[in-house]
């Protein structure tokens, strides 16, 4: 496995870079790690021999490259993981990669108004009737996935897969926006922010110097740190 390279975008930004990433370290997987800087002069060029349309991240695994999140994920629990990365049940399984799915081609207004920002904390921001919409619906299938499949342990399905490698991201994003939570969902995101692979990830995103204008936001009130 000392074969294996992730690229991956800033940290402090790059939610799709956090997926693989962590869903990688949280499985003991080892493997070299390549940053490239986003929304530069010179990001579409570092990423053009990946074949990847310019964007993270992308895996390779000696002379393969996979690029995609998602398609990260299934790769990497067929090859390395014996295909583990799903739940073992058929019904559970089913769930898991419908809401990872929907995550992946869905909820563009949590994506836009909420961008990931590892370094600051915020409250009081306006949300959209849509981006509301998309937060409860994301609530409930978290619930949902709690009560009837997550029971044995902390995570949607109680063993760690690669749904909550999929909402890793928008755990942060409740987190950091003060998004109202309570319950199985105020409880998931606690579980999420106390991983050490999360911890990791943050603690080098806030190291990090580079801003990205479009992914700061200025109507929202920024929490002292």
């Amino acid at each position: 496995m000392s074969g294996l390279t992730l690229v991956i975008g800033n940290k402090n930004y790059s939610s799709w870079s956090l997926r693989a990433w962590v869903f990688m370290r949280h499985n003991e997987i080892e493997f070299q790690e390549r940053r490239v800087v986003l929304s530069t002069e010179t990001t579409a060029r570092e990423l053009s021999e990946y074949g990847s349309d310019s964007k993270v991240p992308v895996l390779m695994d000696g002379d393969l490259v996979v690029w995609d999140s998602l398609s990260i994920l299934e790769y990497i629990s067929e090859k390395y993981l014996g295909s583990n990365g799903w739940p073992h049940e058929a019904d559970a399984r089913a769930m898991a990669r419908s809401m990872s799915s929907e995550m992946h081609s869905s909820f563009p207004g949590v994506r836009n108004e909420l961008p990931m920002n590892c370094r600051k904390k915020f409250q009081n921001g306006q949300l959209s009737p849509k981006a509301e919409v998309e937060i409860e619906r994301i609530k409930a299938l978290w619930r949902k996935c709690r009560l009837e499949y997550g029971r044995d342990g902390e995570w949607l399905f109680g063993r760690y897969s690669i749904a909550d490698a999929m909402f890793a991201p928008v755990a942060l994003r409740f987190a950091g926006y003060s998004i109202p939570l309570d319950g199985a969902e105020e409880a998931y995101v606690t579980s999420v922010l106390a991983q050490p692979s999360i911890i990791e990830w943050m603690e080098a995103g806030k190291l990090e110097k580079e801003i990205i204008d479009e992914d700061e936001v200025e109507s929202w009130q920024e929490l002292a740190s």
